[in-house]
């Protein structure tokens, strides 16, 4: 999909005013009538050489040493049991990458990279997740990176 220099002009405003991916994704849709992908939106904006600000994460202060670190934010921890983590580094070739535990208490690696493939390494060898986990592993995730601005 291109966009007109006008378009574009209005997405780098957006950004610029503090607008997340999923923000600029549903503006699209509402003033121009064009629908994108989430994956597509960020494409865009990287098309475009923009970068969404990111909220600043709290800081902690240790007491003895005087020393300001982040302070990492978990994702809630759903009552079925499924709980999705996403790394703040990213494993290396990996656009995003995280852990999940499902509902029986089996843990998973996962990771996105550039070409869009999905991988799931799971903690016990030949471990398959079942659907009802797999579906809200997915809902999770995609809240959990939205809420994130990914």
């Amino acid at each position: 999909m291109q966009l007109t220099d006008e378009q574009k002009r209005e997405v780098a405003s957006w950004i610029a005013g503090g607008a997340k991916l999923s923000e600029v994704q549903q503006r699209l849709d509402e003033a121009f009538g064009v629908r994108l992908t989430y994956m597509e939106a960020r494409l865009l904006v990287d098309d475009l050489k923009l970068v969404p600000q990111e909220k600043a994460a709290p800081v902690e202060k240790k007491p003895d040493a005087g020393i300001v670190a982040p302070v990492a934010e978990p994702a809630p921890t759903p009552a079925h049991g499924v709980c999705v983590e996403v790394d703040s580094i990213m494993r290396p070739g990996a656009l995003v990458s995280g852990k999940v535990t499902f509902s029986d208490g089996v843990s998973a690696d996962w990771s996105l990279d550039q070409a869009g493939r999905f991988s799931l390494i799971p903690s016990q060898e030949g471990y398959r997740p079942s659907q009802g986990d797999l579906a809200e592993f997915r809902k999770i995730l995609e809240r959990e990176l939205t809420r994130q601005g990914l």
